[in-house]
């Protein structure tokens, strides 16, 4: 068995997949309007329990700068431990109320803050009890084939044992739920659409996802906490 690196998952990945054999899935996504789609999640599960993979988390880290999450949207894989460090000259209280994670950071400055686990799949939302505008993601991945699209709206998942898998994509303003958008696509294809014995030409695949209109709160102009700029 080989060690292979799960793309943008920040994880090692053992699976049964002999060298040169690893599958590339390339997603683009667009919403209703055609406009390519950053921060959206592409999650891919393989359906073949038989093909089962063993998955060691590693740490992680959300920053805080200029009194924002970066990045925006994070995926991490089940089990994994996240950093908060606090990059801005102010203090964060991080915390959120998420079914998936319930979890609060008192106030901080710089890498102080302890990691926090996140040991259920789902969503979870960050804030900021003294700055409210302060909004960020964490999805908390069950598979390890999951990638996220950068401004460009492409996403690419590498290293993925050839077979049939159910992908679906997640963003943070998704009019529908997430699993209105799975499908089954083969991934490691041949021409003729069964599973290639070697390595293949990547999948490619287009999402076309319906975003809300997205609202944040306008950040503070001079209105502080006594103390907490």
């Amino acid at each position: 068995m080989n060690r292979l690196l799960a793309a943008g998952a920040g994880l090692i990945l053992i699976a049964a997949t002999a060298p040169g054999q690893g599958a590339e899935l390339r997603v683009m996504v667009k919403d209703q309007h055609g406009k390519l789609v950053s921060d959206a999640v592409i999650l891919a599960t393989l359906l073949d329990p038989r093909a089962a993979q063993r998955v060691r988390p590693l740490g992680d880290a959300v920053d805080q700068v200029d009194k924002q999450f970066v990045p925006y949207v994070k995926t991490v894989y089940v089990g994994s431990k996240v950093l908060f460090p606090n990059s801005d000259h102010v203090r964060h209280q991080v915390y959120s109320f998420s079914p998936a994670k319930k979890f609060e950071l008192p106030l901080y400055g710089g890498t102080t803050a302890p990691p926090v686990v996140f040991d259920k799949p789902g969503v979870v939302v960050l804030g900021c009890n003294i700055h409210d505008w302060m909004v960020g993601y964490i999805y908390v991945s069950e598979t390890p084939f999951f990638a996220k699209t950068e401004i460009a709206g492409t996403a690419t998942i590498e290293d993925m044992p050839p077979g049939e898998y159910s992908v679906r994509v997640w963003h943070p303003s998704l009019e529908r739920t997430e699993e209105s958008t799975a499908r089954r696509i083969t991934v490691g294809a041949d021409s003729s659409g069964a599973a290639a014995p070697g390595a293949a030409a990547p999948t490619n695949a287009v999402w076309t996802v319906g975003l809300k209109p997205l609202f944040r709160v306008p950040r503070a102009s001079g209105a502080a906490s006594p103390g907490y700029p």
